[in-house]
């Protein structure tokens, strides 16, 4: 998943070399964390939003297999 995430927010991004994505693992969700370089957040998150909502929703159904609720924030 972690790969997912990078691989659809690399052409989006100046700085991909900046992209950082931390996992956390609880009892029932798996929360992941993505940065980016400063100049590059409005262009993950795009105009209200509708960008990092496309990548969640892609991120969702790809781990909608396993038994873990998955989150996706962006920093």
């Amino acid at each position: 998943m972690k790969a997912l995430i990078e691989t659809i927010v690399t052409p989006l991004v100046d700085h991909p070399e900046e992209i950082a994505v931390e996992v956390k693992e609880e009892d029932n969700k798996i929360v992941y964390h993505l940065t980016v370089h400063t100049e590059d957040v409005g262009k993950v998150i795009g105009k209200n939003g509708r960008i990092a909502k496309a990548i969640r929703t892609v991120v969702y159904a790809a781990g909608s297999d396993s038994n873990k609720r998955i989150y996706l924030d962006i920093m």
